[in-house]
């Protein structure tokens, strides 16, 4: 597998600019289901093995197959009463999505089952493609054929289709990072048209319903569900181009983009009629700035873009990037509730002290009051069930900020 091209961005922090390496990665990105303690808003998922709820039905070449409604969901979600609190959403998510034999793709799917989470994989359409078959990619502006990250070996794709299986049945969602993850150049994704991004995603469908064509393992088991259902959001290479690719997101029916840079700790709104849920600037401990809420960032400030710095600081940065993810926690926890994204890569960037981080995060904010710990699906499921009322008051609400007399009076005057 090629290694990756990786090209930094500029992030302002509340007040202060903190220049923050963004970039995808060649290893995967994950998701976690429905936390503990649930109440009304948002009611616990069902337990058990899982399984499909119905009789495999075979979806074109068999790559995929409808098997019935996905199995450990939360139950549906109702409107806050008046005067309710809303829960603290939590989403963790991951980029790419692939397993590329460092055991992380398994291992975040043993801690959301352990912490009754769910999560966000970003599948990369191209992880599902054979390298023999790359001429089968005509990604814009570039020649056939060509990525910014590395195809997976045979024996990697046949385990990503295993954990991507086991993590849908499981209760994760599955949504998509395009391709080749192209940052820079002519080439570039924030080069990219409308009608670009609408066949980068065609073709990133047709890899994942295809894969069987495409490898010739007819003797595999299906992904078992019907992935132009499912796929209803996704996170752009780098977080760039999101301005062309939402009039197509709207168009194919999608619910919600991730790729926007920089978001604040509020309430989310609709862009072009599709939710906008940004990675977000967080407090960064001991610095005089804020970083984005994703182990690349956090990463370029600590080791400037080496992901094999100085080993005698990697205990310091793993705790400094922890108590990132849970200062940020607690900052929305304790104040406005804001939904709290987090977006993570498969990797073991500086000793994979960032996968120990956001183990550490996921297990302190795992089984709190009123903490939900959801896919982004998930979360869309219940913002579009709330009084627009009520959502408009919680978007009044500054990074920060307390409601005004507690959430009773305060949300009870919005309806």
């Amino acid at each position: 597998m090629r290694q990756l091209s990786r090209r930094g961005l500029l992030g302002l922090g509340a007040g202060a600019a903190a220049a923050v390496g963004l970039a995808a990665c060649k290893g995967g990105e994950g998701s976690a289901p429905a936390g503990k303690g649930q109440d009304a808003a948002m009611p616990g998922k069902g337990g058990g093995t899982p399984a499909p709820t119905a009789e495999a039905k075979p979806i074109g070449d068999g790559s995929t197959a409808d098997t019935g409604k996905q199995p450990n969901q939360p139950e549906k979600p109702v409107p806050l009463e008046p005067g309710q609190a809303p829960p603290q959403f939590v989403v963790f998510s991951w980029d790419g999505a692939g397993e590329v034999g460092n055991g992380l793709f398994p291992r975040f799917l043993k801690l959301a089952k352990e912490h009754d989470a769910a999560m966000t994989f970003f599948l990369s359409g191209l992880y599902l493609l054979p390298e023999s078959k790359a001429k089968l990619y005509k990604p814009p502006n570039n020649r056939v054929g060509a990525s910014d990250i590395g195809y997976l070996t045979d024996a990697h794709i046949k385990d990503t289709l295993k954990y991507v299986r086991q993590a849908w049945l499981e209760g994760h969602e599955i949504g998509t990072h395009f391709n080749g993850h192209f940052c820079a150049g002519s080439g570039s994704v924030a080069k990219w048209t409308p009608a670009q991004w609408e066949s980068e995603i065609d073709q990133a469908v047709k890899f994942v319903t295809e894969w069987k064509t495409n490898s010739g393992w007819t003797d595999l088991d299906p992904l078992p569900f019907d992935y132009k259902k499912e796929l209803v959001g996704g996170r752009t290479p780098c977080l760039l181009g999101q301005d062309n690719l939402l009039p197509i997101a709207k168009k194919l029916g999608w619910r919600y983009d991730a790729s926007s840079p920089g978001g604040r700790q509020m309430w989310p709104v609709k862009r072009g009629g599709v939710w906008d849920l940004p990675l977000q600037q967080i407090p960064f401990p001991g610095r005089g700035f804020e970083v984005l809420s994703m182990d690349y960032n956090m990463l370029a400030n600590q080791s400037k873009n080496s992901t094999k710095g100085m080993p005698s600081r990697y205990p310091e940065w793993r705790k400094q990037a922890a108590g990132a993810y849970i200062k940020g926690f607690q900052r929305a926890h304790e104040t406005n509730r804001a939904p709290f994204y987090i977006g993570n890569h498969f990797e073991q960037w500086n000793g994979g002290i960032y996968m120990d981080a956001v183990e550490e995060a996921l297990k302190h904010m795992a089984g709190k009051k009123d903490v939900r710990l959801v896919s982004f699906k998930q979360y869309c499921d219940w913002l579009d069930v709330q009084d627009p009322k009520v959502l408009a008051k919680l978007r009044k609400l500054e990074v920060g900020q307390k409601p005004t007399g507690g959430w009773n009076a305060y949300l009870k005057a919005a309806v």
